[in-house]
């Protein structure tokens, strides 16, 4: 997927902490970086996310986002 933001850092989703609206996602960067992202829970089970999943954070601004091919 194309997308303009530069920060891009691959990794592995190691941990997702679902809440009843917003869920944590632990992506290990390199060992031992660890970047944790807040995203909707519904955004959690339209990417199909589980612990294991290579995924990119896309850091924009003040924001981590979290893409996964």
């Amino acid at each position: 997927m194309p997308i303009s933001a530069r920060n891009r850092m691959a990794g592995v989703v190691k941990a997702i902490e679902k809440g009843e609206v917003a869920s944590t996602v632990k992506i290990e960067i390199t060992k031992p970086s660890v970047i944790t992202a807040m995203i909707t829970k519904e955004a959690v089970e339209e990417l199909g996310l589980k612990e294991g999943d290579k995924v990119e954070a896309v850091i924009k601004a003040t924001e981590v986002l979290v893409s996964k091919d």
